[in-house]
């Protein structure tokens, strides 16, 4: 199919259907970071920048063994917090972000996570997608659409936005996608992502949005 004049009310309508049926083959998708409090979420999500989620589930429980709450972690020895999270990568900043982050918690907030936009995005180490992943997965409320990797690679072969920028993709899609949709949005293109629409090797034929999607960015090759 072509979108190159395709109206702002047409490519909201596609939109919808595209939500529609990731709904249909992917009803459980779900935030792949393990958590059990907001507090958890969001220093996971800082720690997963340039990590896979995988890893850092696997260092977050003995982080949260040892630092429990937002003033214990905030008042850590910063070696020894180091030294728990090195092999998410880029240690050093991770862990100034998240005691940051923490403290802040602690004396903005009174220890509790907040759970506005506007709040989150003030502390140290969340910006926008942190935001939006606390916002729509810890507290059930859609704020943004979470655009990661996949979400933004995909989007644009939908057609659903030009833009390589997160903040500026977020924006087009915010447009376009049903707001009641903002949520699974990211979770379900994530998972689609991964198993269907990838980044080399997109199965075009095998996928359920084939008859939806332009393919912008797809080689010929891969579009059958």
């Amino acid at each position: 199919m072509r979108v190159g004049r395709e109206s702002a009310t047409a490519r909201s309508d596609r939109a919808a259907t595209i939500a529609e049926r990731l709904g249909e083959v992917y009803p459980d998708s779900a935030c792949s970071l393990d958590f059990r409090s907001p507090f958890e979420l969001v220093i996971a999500t800082i720690l997963s920048a340039q990590c896979t989620d995988k890893r850092v589930n696997m260092v977050t429980p003995d982080l949260f063994r040892r630092w429990p709450s937002p003033d214990a972690l905030a008042h850590a020895d910063t070696a020894e917090v180091e030294a728990v999270i090195r092999s998410t990568g880029f240690y050093r900043a991770k862990t100034k972000s998240i005691q940051g982050c923490a403290r802040a918690i602690v004396e903005r907030h009174g220890g509790e996570v907040p759970a506005t936009l506007d709040a989150l995005v003030r502390l140290p180490g969340v910006g926008r997608k942190t935001a939006n992943v606390v916002m729509g997965t810890a507290f059930g409320l859609a704020s943004g659409v979470v655009v990661d990797t996949h979400v933004g690679r995909i989007s644009r072969r939908l057609g659903m936005t030009r833009q390589n920028d997160a903040v500026r993709a977020e924006r087009d899609l915010n447009r376009v996608v049903p707001r009641e949709h903002w949520i699974s949005w990211s979770h379900r293109l994530i998972d689609h992502g991964r198993g269907v629409c990838t980044a080399r090797a997109p199965r075009c034929d095998a996928c359920l949005l084939a008859d939806l999607c332009p393919r912008i960015g797809v080689a010929p090759s891969r579009r059958r």
